[in-house]
């Protein structure tokens, strides 16, 4: 048995869903190399095929990494590594894969661009769409959440039975030291500034957390935010406090990780998402949530968070004044996180990830329902 898995993801950049596919892959590796995995995948010879433009993935001893093709984006993916993978089990964890690979695992982590066009360019919509839809037909196709899994299931006419959940986790930060020192970089007072990490795409929606901390009118509680190309928000990367926000930029994890631990709360007002990681980052640091009431983010979260409507900037400035009014997290909360924290690890995705790859075949297509 030769399983291969899609190395596309290692020459992307970082988001939650290269982070779910890193993270995965090394908890599987982890998991094969104790011998704590199904006799025939201990057995099988397993590869990440990967672009030439890949990054490194170290620490992997039972996984091989492999460099195949020349080309680049989709067309690696349809023409590069479906001739590479050619006669293996494919898993691909990062939303894409060849169409036309029979024997394909395939992790589509939301119906984004079906639920929510106005995100995205027509281009991104036609293909994406496309890409989605016969996948469907080809592959077997798993998610992140129960929330996924309905969507995909709806929009892709599949039966949601058929779509494994394959969630998330946050324990990724257990290995990564917090730099306190951008605390001071930042002219910030430690528990006295709340928290945005996130891209700068539509539906991080970091607007709403911008208007709220403006209303908050709170200078001496800032709106740190994090995330990769803020001069399409802001006009500009500066990171000059304005009005009670600090604009930090693309910052490492161990910045974002000392972050975490001294902000007043971590503000998440996503209006969608397949299942939303920054939450449980927070709270793997005791750090108060504030988030969005979309589905997923509840789904994740349960009562270990506070809700908003991710619309309404006044709601979200009222869950912020109430924080600051409550001041440190309490012991109840801290333990509802740890809770909710506990319902997550890459070792249990990894294992119902190795779970499912031993059955075969045909046994876990996708079921597609009658039209």
């Amino acid at each position: 048995m030769k399983l291969s898995i899609n190395g596309r993801f290692l020459s992307q950049s970082l988001t939650g869903v290269q982070r779910y596919a890193a993270e995965i892959v090394k908890a599987m590796d982890r998991l094969l190399a104790s011998g704590d995995a199904p006799r025939q995948l201990l057995d099988a010879e397993w590869q990440i095929l990967a672009p030439p433009n890949a990054q490194a993935l170290p620490g992997l001893s039972r996984i091989n990494v492999k460099q195949v093709g020349s080309l680049q984006g989709h067309a690696w993916d349809q023409i590069d590594l479906a001739r590479a993978a050619a006669g293996t089990r494919l898993i691909s964890l990062a939303n894409s894969g060849p169409v036309l690979h029979r024997d394909h695992l395939v992790v589509i982590h939301d119906a984004q661009v079906f639920r929510r066009p106005d995100f995205f360019s027509w281009r991104y919509l036609a293909l994406h769409r496309t890409l989605g839809h016969l996948l469907a037909r080809a592959a077997t196709i798993a998610t992140v959440s129960a929330f996924s899994r309905n969507e995909l299931a709806e929009v892709l006419s599949l039966d949601p039975a058929s779509i494994p959940v394959i969630p998330n986790s946050a324990e990724h930060f257990a290995t990564v030291a917090p730099d306190f020192s951008i605390i001071d970089r930042l002219r910030l007072a430690p528990h006295q500034f709340f928290l945005f990490v996130g891209s700068m795409t539509k539906n991080k929606n970091v607007d709403t957390a911008v208007r709220a901390a403006e209303r908050l009118g709170r200078a001496d509680f800032p709106l740190v935010v994090v995330g990769g190309d803020n001069s399409k928000v802001f006009g500009g990367g500066t990171t000059e406090s304005r009005n009670g926000i600090v604009v930090a930029g693309r910052l490492k994890d161990e910045e974002i990780a000392a972050l975490f631990a001294r902000a007043t709360a971590f503000v998440f007002p996503s209006l969608y998402e397949g299942f939303g990681i920054p939450p449980l980052e927070a709270m793997y640091f005791a750090c108060p949530v504030i988030a969005s009431s979309a589905a997923a983010v509840r789904e994740t979260c349960d009562d270990a968070a506070v809700y908003f409507d991710p619309l309404d900037a006044d709601g979200l400035s009222a869950r912020m004044h109430d924080r600051i009014e409550l001041g440190r997290i309490s012991p109840a909360e801290q333990e509802r996180q740890q809770k909710r924290l506990a319902t997550y690890s890459w070792a249990k995705s990894a294992a119902a990830m190795l779970e499912f790859l031993a059955k075969p075949a045909s046994q876990t297509a996708s079921g597609r329902l009658a039209q």
